[in-house]
């Protein structure tokens, strides 16, 4: 079994409290873009997990992780037979996209094809392995409450260029929240142009880059939306051609920084 693992984007994360039990309540708008990392189930003899791709040296010596825990719960609950997990990892680590997120979720959508078990049955697993993984798991355009778990689903904007840039930089998730200002800034409207990401400011006193990627990107033609993803580092262009996407991609292309054009899926 393959499935895709698509990057998830935060069009707009508000913060709007911290929680008692250490988390943050949100109000987010997530989308789902055409590219992201791929994950192959097939059943073994033995369980394994391998990582290949570009970005497979981020997940060098980890043996516990995501994926695993995924696969772990997933046979806890459901059963199964042992299992070999390829992960194809072509999107930055620790980039504000979800990229763990949502190999997890495809993690669980290739064993629950596997062993004829539905999506909608994997959603409390997907709950416990992070806050990203139920909207990874639903994979279309949504708002996200509460830790991002609780899901409306929405229109999307299908097919709209999307320009990923990362400056080669990974950003600390816990640490960005912790730097959080306390200031709850309003609620989420239906525009996501209208929004805001709550934890730009605190990840760019961690990485300034940042700052200088999102002026970059505001300054190219034919953008109509430039925002950070997540906590970072990772920033997104939304792009009004295919054209002016490509070409602002050439504009950013840096030694070190990840630049990649793609489109919204649903």
């Amino acid at each position: 079994m393959i499935e895709r693992a698509p990057a998830k984007l935060n069009l707009a994360l508000h913060v709007r409290a911290r929680r008692e039990d250490g988390y943050h309540e949100l109000e987010t708008l997530f989308a789902f873009v055409e590219f992201g990392d791929e994950v192959t189930v097939e059943p073994a003899d033995r369980d394994s997990f391998t990582v290949t791709g570009p970005f497979a040296g981020g997940l060098a010596g980890e043996g516990d992780n995501l994926v695993t825990r995924a696969a772990a719960a997933f046979v806890r609950r459901f059963g199964g037979c042992p299992h070999a997990i390829t992960l194809d990892k072509r999107l930055p680590v620790a980039s504000g996209i979800g990229g763990g997120s949502a190999d997890a979720a495809a993690t669980l959508r290739a064993l629950g094809r596997l062993h004829g078990v539905a999506d909608e049955a994997m959603f409390e697993i997907a709950d416990a392995l992070g806050s990203d993984v139920p909207a990874c798991l639903f994979g279309r355009t949504a708002i996200g409450r509460g830790r991002g778990e609780r899901l409306e689903p929405v229109a999307g904007m299908p097919g709209t260029p999307v320009l990923l840039v990362n400056p080669g930089v990974a950003v600390s998730t816990a640490e960005v929240f912790r730097r959080w200002d306390g200031v709850d800034r309003g609620a989420l409207a239906g525009d996501p142009r209208a929004g805001r990401n709550d934890l730009e400011a605190p990840a760019r006193a961690i990485a300034p880059v940042i700052g200088e990627v999102l002026q970059l990107l505001d300054a190219q033609p034919g953008v109509t939306l430039a925002r950070m993803s997540g906590s970072g580092a990772t920033c997104f262009a939304l792009c009004d051609t295919p054209d002016a996407c490509a070409a602002a991609a050439q504009a950013l292309a840096r030694p070190g920084w990840w630049v990649q054009p793609t489109r919204l899926s649903a």
